[in-house]
């Protein structure tokens, strides 16, 4: 009987996809009071993440933002 490859090629796109994901875990947070965050842009490296919060800090220069490593998985603002 031949395989279903169909549900091979469906099931190591989406594990493709969530390993993307988990590849992103840098990730810039703009701070909101009451000790609130929001997830503003995702990055691979701690150097990039860096060099986009320089960015936003020229841009919006009267907002508060820090480099975080986020483990959970949040909605990216931007």
């Amino acid at each position: 009987m031949p395989e279903n490859t169909d549900n091979k090629a469906s099931q190591s796109e989406t594990q493709a996809i969530a390993y993307k994901e988990r590849l992103n875990s840098w990730a810039i947070a703009r701070l909101l009071p009451d000790t609130q965050r929001e997830i503003v842009a995702r990055f691979r490296s701690r150097s990039d993440a860096d060099g986009y919060m320089q960015h936003l800090r020229q841009e919006k220069p009267n907002t508060s933002f820090m480099v975080v490593f986020d483990c959970k998985r949040e909605e990216v603002v931007v």
